[in-house]
């Protein structure tokens, strides 16, 4: 005879499987209906420090604004200059005066300087081309005017400034204060003493002089050459030459101007450097040269976003600047957005360095511009390999 079930297990094994389908439809409408906190987010991930951050986190208030100077040495003899500033940090060289040497003396005396320096230095030279043309000799092409080289076809532009870049790498040089993004107006050049008395222009119509600037910098930067666009907003239209003079203005020069179209295309065309004049431009700013205008330099980092390093044009022999005081030439012009100080006088190192670092230590806004320009200068070195950590 079989064994009849026993109630109690089979009453048991039933209450276990509803209790069990009862639970398992809980956790589907639970999983169905959305939860009233969204999920957490995974943490974004943090990029490490570059190379330039990490040496500028190491760099005194006085080591920070040294990397704010951009220094006039004989290009003759730049290892006797340097020793001339005993031993302010400065940021960089310009090769000052013009040599006939060539290549390889150049070469073998700034690569004795570097491996003096603590931190490498941007070495630059003014190579536009024509009577603005500092190195010459063995090794180095001579370089036609910018108005010459603004006919030429875009490759074979593309070309020469590839081997005048090669060139300039070769002697060391690391950034070129090239090309000019001034547009002369036809016609006028013999009145405008700074850039159409010596055909410094690729042209009279900003759009030529665009596609020329933006060939030049792609070209020299290839060739791993900072390119140093100037002078912002233009000194095409001045009639008095800033270097020797003073009252150069540009009443016309605005916000929409299209004589600013090549200085944006050199920033579309990823330019390291743009150079600031000390030209006047009312009609962005009433008050004060370019080099000292927020204003001006808001619209360069504004509305033509560049992010790059803005250089002054020379604070140290302009005519332009000799009614302010050397030491507030370095204090105004970082003051209004400057990142780089060019002076031409090695004698006005030790002042500005000190300038600046005195301004800094008292007043935290200001530090806070040195420490931002200094971080801007040393990335502009490893963007272009001459700072590796």
């Amino acid at each position: 005879m079989r064994s009849q079930p026993r109630p109690t297990r089979t009453r048991c094994l039933l209450g276990a499987t509803l209790m069990c389908l009862s639970a398992c439809r809980g956790a589907v409408t639970e999983a169905a209906e959305p939860s009233s906190s969204p999920p957490s987010a995974a943490p974004s991930p943090v990029a490490p420090p570059t190379c330039a951050e990490r040496t500028l986190a190491q760099l005194g208030l006085d080591q920070q604004a040294g990397q704010l100077l951009l220094v006039g040495v004989p290009v003759d003899d730049p290892v006797a200059g340097v020793a001339a500033l005993a031993g302010i940090p400065v940021g960089g060289l310009f090769l000052q005066g013009r040599s006939r040497a060539g290549v390889a003396p150049v070469a073998a005396a700034i690569a004795q300087v570097q491996a003096a320096a603590a931190i490498p230095l941007q070495i630059a030279a003014d190579q536009e081309g024509g009577q603005v043309q500092k190195l010459q000799g063995p090794g180095f092409d001579r370089i036609p005017s910018a108005l010459v080289q603004g006919q030429e076809d875009p490759a074979a532009l593309r070309a020469a400034t590839a081997s005048w870049a090669a060139q300039l790498r070769s002697a060391g040089v690391t950034m070129d204060l090239a090309p000019v993004a001034d547009t002369v107006p036809a016609g006028t050049k013999a009145a405008n003493p700074p850039i159409g008395a010596f055909d410094r222009q690729f042209g009279s119509d900003p759009q030529a002089v665009a596609a020329a600037v933006t060939t030049v910098v792609g070209a020299l930067q290839d060739a791993g050459v900072v390119a140093t666009v100037k002078h912002f907003p233009g000194l095409g239209r001045v009639t008095v030459n800033t270097d020797t003079d003073l009252g150069a203005t540009d009443p016309v020069t605005g916000p929409d101007d299209p004589y600013l179209a090549p200085f944006a295309a050199a920033v579309r065309a990823g330019a390291g450097a743009v150079m600031v004049s000390s030209a006047t431009y009312p009609r962005l700013d009433p008050g004060s040269p370019a080099l000292f205008s927020s204003a001006v330099l808001g619209l360069l980092r504004g509305q033509l976003g560049f992010a790059g390093v803005v250089v002054s044009d020379d604070v140290g022999m302009a005519e332009a600047l000799s009614q302010v005081p050397v030491t507030q030439r370095a204090v105004q012009s970082v003051a209004a957005g400057v990142d780089v100080v060019l002076t031409v006088r090695p004698g006005d190192a030790q002042p500005m360095a000190q300038a600046l670092t005195e301004r800094a230590a008292a007043d935290p806004a200001f530090a806070a511009r040195v420490h931002e320009s200094a971080g801007r200068v040393l990335a502009l070195k490893e963007r272009f390999g001459l700072l590796r950590c």
